[in-house]
């Protein structure tokens, strides 16, 4: 009871019966979020916008989420960015200054913009609110609904003291239907709208619309104050028949013939296939009118186009106009993503003579372990069999089975190996590495992009691989999809398999070991061309030596001297080099296969010299073999012979997938000593090779020699004073090489003397080669197409540049620069991101779009490129802003150079609307509509554009005078008034 009694214990609560409703809740909402946007208080005293501003100038917006019970609203804040920021808090307001909006009412410089939000063009306002439904939520239709949301606003604005107009949309989305108001000190403005689908008869005129405007302001002065008109009709040109289009015509005599766009092999194809430009707009203006000086009613109007003073135009574009390169390369990225092999595809079509082509393929394997008693070794290869067996069955095989077409076929390899079309085809082959640099040298001092493969890591362009992907591309696009590719690229690995067999070089490839600034597949030709050259240099040496030998036998009987003759005194001819020998006895084991270029004359001058010295002063004395030159004047250090330099084997060349595997393996190895000392073996097996080649041209070598020519700066020379006092010079190994257990040092103990030409070969040119046809040969379709991907972009990019430089489009050159740096960051990954490459194409496209809407432009305007002076100046300086601007204005109107041409073509247009029906029927009369025989030079107004602005005391005569504004659109199918009534509340 005590507890009870406790005053302290006792709870006070207090019932609050003024719970907000649903729609007390939706208004403090608004209040908070113009609050927490700093949208309160005075906006006036800002500066008039300048003219154009509101479309050259940056617009902002932000956006927030509001609920009314369960129904979701999206209030956002449009403003002009420059304006807001340039003249923030630098002006101070009065107090009874009207808001910014209604300002803006009566402004005349950005009347009719181009580019701006609806509300903007029919108000004029720069900054103002939106309430409009949330995404997937109901219309506002009901009146009830649209008063009860616009006495919200009402209440929110007379609450917050924003002097912002706010609009609530109503009505479905797509009529564009807005209703707001606007509050400042004493005044408000209320935004009106009607939408109809017609335009009342009694309104299709500025006298009708006057009458609305007046009617609804209800001034009581007079005389009434002028009313201000600014009138715009927009004329649409869709016609472009008469005029020729600017796509390059087919050339019926090629293979391509037929293709638009299409020239040749080599070349990729550009262009739009239908019209990029869809319409013209013109837009005449009549800026400042009042009320008297111009006529327009139902019966006469003075509004002729070609009297308007301002004239502007503006271009409508097709919406993705199908053009040429982008199709070809997308069609070819769609390869990409193709799972089939060449065999699947292949296999699909090539059924009908299954069993005889096992036969062939068995009997062809069986020839091969027969005696080889009748049959030049020369044609026992796997892949003359195969050959053979091919050409069987092609004969019984129908040609509309075969994917590519055999003409094509033959084409597209004459182009790829052009050596292939001559009768000799070795004695082209023979200076094809020449003819290729010399070309190459020629290209790249013609074309400034020619290194532009080092960024893209494609190939060069006058590559054998560049000329591949294009092959590829045009086959895939114009002859047969997926199956030509595989069938092209069947054959063209049994033609690298062919040149490798019968040593012919592959034409279109630079010298020397693989690139590894170029994709992968250009550095695996590359290393089959060094294969092919290596053993080339290694069959002709081994015949010249057989030769040598041959004829010494004879002349003297089996001199000792065997010396190699040089191979531009005894080398066969071209066409016998290919036919190996049946006989090959011991010699033919004594030589390794690595001969390759040893063999040349300065080698083996050398090494004849040194043999002949040798056994002129001591016939006992081991024989130096395999020297190349003495190196400088430096003698060995334990007798004062010359010191020579040895011929050595070229080290292994390697394409990045070999490098990224040798490196995995070497790291596989560990950190620990074995492994350290395992992988410092393998490093060394070239430095092994050169120290076996020292000694056997420096019989009687140390290290120390070695390393004075091999790696000068790890012998270490010094100036000492010997017993005598004189100074000498004195030079000992680096302290690296004396590290116990230096395997520079353990190299050279195991090194024997061999001579290069029959050591074991560094580089098995044999089996690299059998590697690398094989890695081509069990490519995709699809890994072709990733393979030669950096290389199609390459060629579409130099496109790109070149019909550029043709238009001259500032916007696009600036756009193929970034392409490029884009690019080069797409296709050095091994693993390419296909979704980015894909929107990187699309970039591409877009360019190319552009492209054809300048050359559409420019053919519609006459535009010459060699005629020269100010008009024509003007005329490309025209058409180039229609493509980078929303709206051009048009200097001199309809009386200047280029409003006589626009004119021109709607004259043309309106000649060929209404004349040709009566082409049809010469019984006609010729008199169009209206019972006139001229035609008239514009077609109807699609668009007119009526907008009337004064200021009157509303809604008493003694009342401030406010701004009053009414914006009228007259379209075939649209009916719309815009206004904006002010009046005084101070009383009212």
């Amino acid at each position: 009871m005590a507890a009870d009694s406790d005053p302290e214990s006792e709870v006070f609560e207090i019932t609050d019966f003024t719970t907000a409703s649903e729609w007390e809740r939706f208004v403090s909402r608004v209040e908070e979020v113009l609050n927490d946007w700093k949208l309160i208080g005075n906006s006036a005293g800002k500066l008039s916008p300048e003219k154009g501003e509101y479309t050259s100038g940056t617009w902002g917006e932000k956006s927030q989420d509001i609920n009314f019970a369960d129904f979701k609203f999206c209030i956002t804040h449009y403003f002009l960015k420059q304006l807001c920021e340039k003249d923030d808090g630098k002006n101070k307001f009065e107090e009874d200054a009207f808001p910014l909006a209604m300002q803006d009412l009566l402004c005349m410089n950005n009347d009719f913009p181009p580019r701006a939000h609806c509300l903007v063009r029919w108000y004029g306002i720069r900054e103002f609110v939106v309430i409009s439904p949330g995404t997937n939520c109901e219309a506002i239709i009901s009146e009830s609904k649209c008063n009860l949301l616009l006495s919200s606003i009402s209440i929110s604005l007379a609450n917050s003291g924003c002097q912002l107009p706010i609009f609530v949309q109503i009505q479905q989305k797509w009529r564009r239907m807005y209703s707001g108001e606007c509050q400042g000190p004493g005044v408000r403005t209320d935004f009106e709208m009607v939408h109809l689908r017609k335009v009342p008869s009694q309104y299709n005129h500025l006298s009708g619309l006057l009458d609305i405007f007046k009617s609804k302001i209800g001034c009581t002065l007079s005389p009434l104050p002028p009313v201000n008109i600014a009138i715009r009709f927009t004329y649409v040109l869709q016609d472009w028949q008469q005029y020729s289009w600017p796509q390059q015509p087919p050339d019926l005599d090629s293979l391509l013939g037929g293709e638009v766009g299409g020239v040749e092999f080599g070349k990729l194809p550009f262009g739009a296939c239908e019209e990029p430009i869809s319409e013209l707009h013109l837009a005449t203006t009549w800026p400042h009118l009042t009320e008297g000086i111009v006529v327009d009613n139902d019966v006469y109007s003075d509004l002729e186009p070609l009297q308007a003073p301002h004239w502007s135009v503006r271009v409508r574009t097709a919406e993705n106009p199908q053009c040429l390169l982008g199709d070809l390369l997308t069609e070819f990225f769609k390869l990409c993503c193709r799972k089939e092999t060449t065999e699947e595809i292949l296999g699909r079509g090539l059924t009908e003579d299954e069993s005889k082509e096992n036969n062939d393929i068995s009997s062809a394997l069986s020839k091969l372990t027969e005696p080889a008693t009748t049959v030049p070794i020369s044609k026992l290869s796997v892949s003359n069999m195969v050959h053979s067996a091919r050409k069987h069955i092609r004969r019984h095989r129908r040609i509309d089975e075969a994917p590519l077409n055999t003409d094509i076929l033959h084409s597209v390899l004459l182009y790829l190996f052009p050596d292939a079309a001559v009768e000799k085809l070795s004695e082209n082959s023979k200076n094809k590495t020449a003819q290729t640099k010399s070309c190459g040298k020629a290209e790249q001092d013609k074309n400034s992009d020619y290194n532009l493969f080092l960024q893209l890591k494609s190939a060069p362009t006058d590559s054998l691989t560049y000329w591949l992907a294009l092959c590829v591309c045009l086959v895939n696009y114009n002859h047969g999809g997926l199956r030509a590719v595989a069938h092209l690229w069947q054959e063209f690995v049994l033609e690298l398999r062919y040149r490798w067999e019968n040593n012919y070089l592959i034409y279109g490839l630079a010298p020397g070991p693989p690139d590894l600034r170029c994709c992968l597949l250009h550095q695996k030709l590359q290393m089959l061309n060094c294969c092919i050259e290596r053993k080339r240099a290694r069959d002709e040496a081994r015949k010249v030596s057989e030769g040598s030998k041959e004829r010494e036998r004879k002349v003297s009987g089996g001199c000792q001297s065997s010396r190699p003759v040089p191979e531009s005194a005894t080398a066969t001819s071209p066409a016998s080099s290919s036919t190996r020998e049946g006989s090959v006895g011991k010699s033919w084991d004594s030589w390794s296969d690595s001969e390759d270029e040893f063999f040349e004359c300065l080698s083996d001058q050398g090494e004849m010299e040194a043999a002949r010295a040798d056994g002129e002063k001591d016939g006992s004395k081991i024989k130096a073999e395999g020297r190349l030159h003495p190196c400088n004047n430096m003698t060995l250090l334990n007798s004062t012979e010359p010191l020579y330099i040895p011929v050595t084997q070229e080290p292994a060349p390697m394409t990045e997938d070999l490098l990224e595997e040798q490196s995995e393996v070497l790291a596989k190895l560990g950190t620990s000593a074995e492994g350290s000392h395992l992988r410092a073996r393998m490093q060394s097996a070239c430095l092994l090779s050169d120290m076996e080649s020292f000694k056997a041209a420096n019989p009687g070598c140390v290290l120390e020699d070695f390393v004075r020519w091999y790696s000068p700066r790890d012998y270490v020379e010094e100036e000492v004073i010997d017993e005598k006092g004189n100074t000498v010079v004195k030079g000992k190994l680096s302290a690296r090489m004396e590290i116990p257990g230096n395997m520079w040092v353990e190299a050279w103990e195991t090194a024997r003397v061999i001579p290069a030409r029959r050591q074991k070969r560094l580089f098995d040119d044999t089996k690299e080669a059998e590697k690398v046809l094989h890695y081509l040969a069990v490519q995709k379709p699809a890994d072709l197409t990733r393979h030669l991907l950096p290389c199609i972009l390459h060629a579409a990019i130099l496109k790109l540049k070149e019909e550029e430089s043709v238009e001259d489009i500032p916007s696009v050159r600036k756009c193929i620069q970034q392409a490029t740096s884009q690019a080069s960051k797409l296709l050095h990954p091994t693993n390419q991101d296909l979704k980015k490459l894909e929107e990187f194409i699309n970039q591409l496209m877009a360019m190319e779009t552009i492209i054809t809407q300048a050359r559409s432009l420019k053919a519609k305007f006459s535009i010459s490129e060699s005629e020269k002076g100010e008009d024509t100046n003007e005329l490309k300086k025209f058409a180039s802003s229609l493509l980078e601007e929303p709206e051009v204005v048009v200097i001199g109107a309809g009386q200047g150079s280029t409003g006589s041409i626009i004119h021109g073509l709607f004259l043309n247009a309106q000649r060929a609307a209404l004349l040709a029906p009566l082409d049809e029927d010469l019984s006609h009369d010729r008199k169009p509509t209206g019972g006139s025989n001229k035609v008239p030079d514009f077609p109807p107004p699609a668009g007119r554009e009526i907008l009337l602005r004064t200021c009157v005391p509303r809604p008493a005569p003694y009342s401030k005078a406010l701004p009053q504004r009414l914006f009228c659109v007259l379209m075939r199918e649209e009916f719309r008034l815009a206004g904006a009534f002010s009046s005084d509340t101070s009383f009212f």
